[in-house]
């Protein structure tokens, strides 16, 4: 049996759903989990459906039978094969925490991806990704430069098949038509102090002023700054008797527990673009579930 998921999008309507289950049910799929949402405020309607093909259907002949429904509806719909990773490319600068987690993630199994090349604007980190065995670019950046370099990391992207870019802590700002180019595929992090604490030392800002919770954000990147929709956040309370290295240490933390999380969601198809917000449906059951322990 194979595993297969349909994500589907569209203006909220009676009977999406029975429509939905029955033509699953009648092509001879087991749904094994399913997640919906009906947004009253936009009025449009999400679903994500987890299924096993039992007779042998196979995808394409599941996307051709559900075309004519999908026009019915005007869904987005999209089936895909829960086997199948994705091509990422990670891009990092000289913060190496979100790097390694990721890395180690994809080690076990946890992050079920393939991890096909790692840009950089420095040297800090190539020998821990070529001993990964993943191709790593040096790139380096400057004003002067900034197109040239940018049109030399699209041409890794596309060489690469790249569907995912996860700006794991690079310290550089993309140009808008990189982000138009890579919309919806390209996952940053950053510290959840915006727009109170901007500038290089946010967490030494955040100390001064006696914050209890700090936290990560994880969102989609768009033409505006750190303003993208977001698919990802948590916080961890600290005290008085914290340092500002404190602060930065437990931040680190979080943040590469946060990129993770928010990767996550999206090679498992769970985020659906709602407006400027997302709308993030639970993982389902095992999906989690790491291939080794260590």
């Amino acid at each position: 049996m194979s595993k297969h998921c349909l994500t589907v999008a569209c203006p909220a309507a009676r009977g999406i759903v029975a429509a939905i289950s029955g033509y699953l049910a009648r092509e001879g799929c087991n749904i094994t989990d399913s997640a919906q949402y009906d947004d009253p405020i936009t009025g449009r309607f999400f679903m994500r459906v987890s299924f096993v093909t039992e007779e042998g259907t196979d995808i394409a002949t599941l996307r051709e039978g559900f075309a004519p429904l999908a026009t019915d509806y005007n869904m987005q719909a999209e089936f895909h094969d829960e086997s199948r990773r994705m091509n990422v490319v990670i891009m990092v600068s000289r913060f190496g925490h979100c790097l390694n987690d990721l890395l180690y993630r994809w080690r076990i199994g946890a992050l079920p991806v393939n991890i096909v090349a790692v840009i950089s604007n420095h040297m800090d980190y190539q020998k821990v990704v070529v001993n990964h065995d993943i191709p790593f670019y040096c790139i380096r950046v400057t004003k002067e430069n900034k197109p040239e370099a940018e049109a030399e990391q699209m041409r890794i992207l596309r060489e690469h098949k790249a569907e995912l870019v996860v700006l794991a802590r690079y310290m550089q700002v993309l140009s808008d038509e990189m982000c138009q180019a890579m919309s919806g595929r390209i996952i940053n992090i950053h510290h959840s102090f915006l727009p109170s604490f901007k500038g290089a030392n946010p967490y030494k800002q955040a100390f001064e002023k006696g914050v209890k919770l700090i936290g990560a954000t994880s969102h989609y990147v768009t033409a505006d700054l750190d303003e993208g929709p977001i698919i990802e956040q948590d916080v961890i309370r600290v005290t008085h008797a914290q340092s500002p290295e404190d602060y930065v240490s437990l931040g680190r933390d979080v943040e590469a527990q946060v990129l993770a999380r928010a990767i996550h969601a999206h090679i498992h198809h769970r985020v659906f673009l709602n407006g400027s917000k997302t709308v993030v449906f639970p993982a389902s059951p095992g999906s989690y579930a790491s291939e080794r322990m260590g």
